[in-house]
């Protein structure tokens, strides 16, 4: 079902074109112009891009369904929020995000398309940032070209991590990450061979029996960074076995999106969610109590 929003033009914008204030006053990128320009109405009349419009004026703009859409197939998803622009989802650790030649199918992609689908949405997936297979926590899912744009690069997260040894206070870890082997996903952190600057910021949260809690916000969004970060600090995550040998058994990482914050791309709305642990994370920290 095609997405229908309705902007009031400001007084900044009285006189000018209408490209000029869906670009500049409501942050549409020259790309969703392109998708939107045959679908304008002002007032009840159709309106073209180079139309001078005025103050107190009703644009609608109408953002059309998505063509190519990801396989529709169903599986159980933890909705955190949902409205007509966005998605947010607490990612199961052990679903892949989008499919691959290892993963077709059981993937975060297909699983939104279906529960769109379901609902009579054709949207395609759109995530705002990813989550590695193994890590858990939020996702933010864009539903349509215009909130994908805007909420680019704007998507604050929190992470959390059981890592070994006990840290306290607060750190942080700015080394360049480098791919090894360009066949691998392996990273590796250098000062003379990182050719990607990476920032990592933690805080300590709660001290286990040889092992801490930490809080973890980026600066930079690299692959693998927490887990190699704290790898190369020699607190390697829990589960990790790409990076380190603590606890192993667990089977991935105990890498958690617990937290977002940003802007509605439609309302302008400060949204902040938060999502628990899932059982996996909980019992380990049970283990090292």
């Amino acid at each position: 079902m095609p997405r229908t929003i309705e902007y009031t033009v400001t007084p900044e914008y009285d006189g000018r074109k209408t490209v000029h204030f869906l670009r500049g006053g409501c942050g549409f990128s020259a790309r969703v112009m392109k998708r939107v320009k045959y679908s304008l109405i002002c007032n009840g009349k159709p309106l073209r891009t180079i139309d001078i419009v005025k103050a107190g004026d009703v644009i609608s703009v109408t953002l059309p369904d998505d063509d190519a859409l990801p396989e529709a197939l169903h599986a159980e998803i933890n909705i955190v929020y949902e409205d007509d622009d966005i998605l947010v989802v607490n990612k199961s650790p052990f679903m892949a995000m989008h499919p691959t030649h290892n993963h077709q199918g059981d993937t975060l992609a297909n699983a939104v398309t279906a529960y769109l689908a379901e609902k009579g949405k054709n949207a395609a997936f759109r995530a705002v940032g990813r989550l590695d297979k193994g890590t858990s926590g939020l996702v933010v899912c864009a539903l349509n070209k215009l909130s994908a744009s805007k909420l680019a690069g704007g998507v604050q997260k929190e992470y959390y991590a059981l890592v070994k040894g006990e840290l306290h206070g607060e750190g942080r870890v700015d080394v360049p990450i480098y791919r090894p082997d360009p066949m691998k996903t392996l990273r590796a952190c250098s000062y003379e061979l990182g050719v990607e600057p990476a920032v990592t910021n933690w805080r300590a949260e709660k001290n286990y029996n040889g092992a801490t809690l930490l809080s973890l916000r980026l600066e930079t969004g690299r692959t693998h960074q927490i887990r190699v970060h704290m790898a190369f600090s020699g607190h390697p995550l829990a589960g990790d076995d790409m990076y380190g040998d603590f606890m192993t058994d667990i089977g991935h990482q105990l890498l958690h999106c617990r937290r977002c914050f940003f802007t509605h791309p439609v309302t302008g709305e400060n949204m902040e969610f938060e999502a628990d642990f899932y059982e996996d994370f909980t019992n380990a920290l049970g283990q090292v109590e």
